[in-house]
């Protein structure tokens, strides 16, 4: 951090901050009820563009026009004006900065969804449905979580290598044929908690269908506008089913960016293994074609 407002006690310039996709003002019904992913002005400035006090702070340099900061972040840059509800102070001399980026994104998500979310407990079982930098850190937070039977379950077998290698027990390609009838002959049933990270619909009724009785299948991955599923409602009531969304990994960034990076330090959370690729700004555009064949977990923008 370069510079701070007039009006900032709690951060000086040189301090390291995190900073996360959903500003949270902490006195909103959902903040004050633990529930900041759920914040309501937060949610509002996002919606918006703008910076939690309503403000656009951000103009480009030839034409003078607005430009609308994107999720509160705008990183995509090499300054961004940040309100100071979108970040977190850590304590981590010790971290490169590439590596502290993925505490504000994917991992706030992934291990957020499988220990805030499922709340999974030692010697349960987890099934992951899309390996994406999300899925993986939830792997990687069912392993943390003392999960006993944890299944990876991806399109990409290079994904499913990765998994394996994370600490995945069990892996599926989502092609293979009786798929769901094999997953359910492997865990007696099915599992306890099935965290669905693709964001597609037959993902989540893959997911729900692996999922056990008296189980819980959450889904964290953001489908389009459009998408809708059925479920069968004698099931869900037969069965016991909870079935629940999980947004920023149900995470309040004050209290769980600190506390996974102490996880990450213990040696509990590797999730610099998910780090791929460090690009300079003027790599973007290959980065995300890298994302887009699924040949990138997660990559920085370093500068300097």
């Amino acid at each position: 951090m370069i510079e701070i407002g007039s009006a900032i006690r709690d951060l000086k310039p040189g301090d390291r901050v995190v900073m996360t996709f959903q500003p949270t003002c902490g006195s909103c019904l959902p903040c004050a009820e633990g529930r900041s992913a759920l914040c309501i002005p937060g949610a509002e400035a996002n919606g918006k563009g703008v910076l939690m006090p309503g403000e656009i702070r951000l103009h480009d340099c030839h034409d003078h026009n607005d430009i609308y900061h994107h999720c509160g972040v705008s990183a995509y840059a090499e300054h961004a004006v940040i309100s100071r509800h979108s970040l977190v102070k850590v304590d981590a001399d010790d971290i490169p900065f590439e590596e502290l980026a993925l505490f504000g994104c994917a991992v706030q998500t992934g291990v957020g969804a499988v220990l805030n979310t499922c709340r999974v407990q030692p010697g349960q079982s987890v099934a992951i449905v899309g390996l994406g930098g999300v899925g993986l850190a939830a792997l990687l937070g069912a392993v943390a979580a003392g999960a006993t039977e944890i299944i990876a379950v991806d399109l990409s077998d290079d994904k499913l290598t990765v998994a394996r290698d994370l600490g995945a027990t069990l892996c599926y390609n989502a092609k293979d044929p009786g798929l769901i009838d094999r997953i359910r002959a492997e865990t007696g049933g099915g599992v306890d908690h099935a965290v669905e990270l693709a964001g597609a619909v037959p993902a989540f009724d893959l997911a729900y269908e692996i999922t056990r009785r008296g189980g819980q299948t959450v889904t964290a991955g953001l489908a389009a506008p459009t998408a809708e599923f059925t479920l069968p409602a004698v099931n869900v009531v037969a069965d016991e089913r909870t079935i629940k969304g999980s947004y920023m990994g149900s995470c309040v960034p004050q209290r769980d960016i600190p506390r996974f990076i102490r996880m990450y330090q213990a040696g509990k959370l590797p999730v610099d293994k998910l780090l791929t690729g460090r690009l300079t700004l003027d790599q973007i555009n290959e980065g995300f074609d890298l994302l887009d064949r699924g040949e990138a977990i997660r990559q920085v923008i370093i500068f300097g």
